[in-house]
């Protein structure tokens, strides 16, 4: 008996534990996607290559082993590329598998020929190409190996023409051994060390990153936080990991606890962007950093103590090794005294940015409506520049990997790949999206392709008329005549909820508070897609300012 190329790629993904590929089809992968569903696993055909390789990404960091995406050579590895680089720098793990030219044709000007491999290379853990078509499952090993073992990342898979059309005795095709990750724990001396340090601070302070979320470290995490008593502060992505209704969730006074900590102990958590670089810690304050990969360990600050290791296991042996008991209460503590008055300062200003009652609607507003109607289980999807800042201060998460966002490379267009992904993933959850306008832009039209493979979704599409900020109609209208549009604005009055209305879906147009959280409650009980087009004020033409820019 033979096998083609094409069976012998669907039965490697299969022996790999796939269950669901991403991609779009054309020449020269068409046959791979046919024999992809022909061994069962699911096939979600997107209209764009990088929604597909963005919802790849996201299915591997929800699901903690590679996500896999199918693209067209040339091209198709080129849009791709995006979800190559974000799952790269997110640190997810993800295979993109793209077709390309005829090996006899390379150097010939072949249809969509490209230097694929060496394209992917700089943003990947492993590029390569099979040397024979019976080493296609060796190379799917490998690439899933490097994708999932240490710090996960992407991998490419170069799959020339021929060897897919190609076809040789199934006898001499090896099987493709299934890809583990490995997990280590930190060295038992620098466990006392830190531990040393744990016991004698004064204001501890402990900080979640995405890395913990990925990891599945949450029970080990929240029993750490409950026996030393600490106050946590979540990025983004890791909202959950740590129910947010904790009461030693430090969130809402972010910057008094950087600056007043005296140790830090970083889980899963890297200093770049989205922690200042480090340099809003105190400069005084003792540094434990944990991370699976040893170089990202003293990136951009000097560690005191480092433990290398899963993070699971390496917070089970300080939860093992801390003594206690450990009293850091707002009674007795100044430190935890002074967050919970500064986050009880800021809970009373958001509050009066919630009751906001002007029309068109705040950003504020807007999200506090759509609050009041989200289940407790929601899975939580957000982009968008001042959507994604600002709901990241509004909305709670008591789960951990129920909040979906832009992440580490902070790139837009990943709205609808990332809901699609989560859907499947969580299939008895609801999956919203609240999307800027902009952000929405990029994916639009794939709209069709959940509507196409029956999933669920609520969109919301955060609508001011601009990237950043947008203009009112009169004041569009006035400085086009000038032919002084600022770079930022869209064209105002955009009815996004139409476009979901001619893919089969429900759309509905709100501007006011009653009508949108009227709208939410309604998308929710509907067992189909709904797209809210909520308008809210534009802003005008503003000074951008963002505070991880500021020194």
């Amino acid at each position: 008996m033979s096998l083609s190329g094409a069976q012998i790629v669907a039965r490697a993904l299969k022996q790999q534990g796939v269950t669901v590929v991403f991609g779009i089809v054309g020449i020269p992968v068409v046959e791979v996607a046919e024999a992809i569903q022909s061994e069962g696993i699911r096939f979600i055909s997107f209209r764009n290559e990088q929604s597909c390789s963005y919802a790849a990404s996201a299915w591997g960091y929800l699901n903690q082993k590679p996500g896999v995406c199918l693209v067209v050579s040339g091209p198709g590895v080129v849009h791709a590329l995006a979800g190559v680089v974000h799952s790269q720098v997110n640190t997810w793990p993800l295979v993109l598998i793209g077709g390309s030219c005829e090996t006899t044709l390379e150097g010939a000007g072949a249809f969509q020929e490209c230097l694929q491999i060496e394209m992917c290379r700089p943003y990947s853990k492993y590029s390569a190409r099979p040397q024979s078509v019976e080493q296609i499952p060796q190379v799917m090993t490998s690439a899933f190996r490097h994708a999932m073992v240490g710090r996960p990342g992407a991998a490419y898979i170069d799959l020339p023409a021929d060897y897919i059309q190609g076809s040789v005795q199934a006898a001499i095709v090896p099987n493709a051994h299934l890809a583990k990750p490995v997990f280590a724990q930190a060295d038992p001396t620098d466990i006392v060390a830190a531990v040393e340090l744990l016991s004698a601070a004064k204001s501890p302070l402990i900080v979640v990153g995405k890395g913990a979320a990925y990891a599945r470290a949450e029970e080990e995490i929240r029993a750490l936080v409950d026996k030393y008593q600490a106050p946590f502060l979540p990025t983004p992505m890791a909202k959950g990991v740590v129910p947010d209704s904790h009461p030693r969730n430090a969130s809402s006074a972010r910057s008094s606890a950087l600056k007043g900590a005296d140790v830090v102990l970083l889980l899963g958590a890297r200093l770049n962007w989205i922690l200042h670089f480090g340099r809003r810690f105190n400069p005084n304050a003792k540094i434990i950093q944990v991370d699976v990969h040893p170089e990202e360990i003293g990136t951009n600050v000097s560690i005191d103590v480092a433990l290398q290791g899963h993070l699971p296991l390496v917070v089970r042996q300080l939860l093992d090794a801390l003594r206690g008991p450990f009293v850091l209460d707002p009674d007795s503590n100044p430190f935890v005294s002074e967050l919970v008055q500064h986050a009880q300062r800021n809970a009373d200003k958001q509050l009066q940015k919630y009751q906001n009652s002007e029309i068109p609607m705040s950003y504020y507003r807007a999200f506090y409506e759509i609050k009041q109607q989200l289940p407790s289980d929601v899975v939580f999807v957000s982009e968008g520049a001042n959507t994604m800042d600002i709901a990241r201060t509004v909305f709670d998460f008591q789960l951990p990997r129920r909040r979906l966002d832009c992440a580490t490379f902070a790139n837009m267009g990943v709205g609808m790949g990332f809901a699609i992904a989560a859907q499947l993933h969580y299939v008895e959850s609801r999956v919203v999206a609240v999307v800027g306008d902009s952000a929405f832009g990029f994916s639009a039209m794939e709209l069709e392709t959940a509507v196409r493979s029956r999933l669920p979704l609520i969109v919301i599409v955060i609508n001011n008329n601009g990237i950043y900020y947008g203009l009112e109609p009169e004041e569009y209208g006035a400085l086009e005549r000038q032919s002084q549009l600022p770079t930022t604005a869209l064209l105002p009055g955009v009815r996004y909820e139409l476009i979901a209305e001619a893919v089969g879906a429900k759309g509905v147009l709100v501007k006011t508070p009653e009508d949108l959280g009227t709208a939410v409650e309604a998308a929710l009980a509907h067992n189909g897609l709904t797209l809210i087009n909520c308008v809210i004020k534009p802003g005008g033409y503003q000074k951008l300012d963002f505070a991880w820019m500021s020194k």
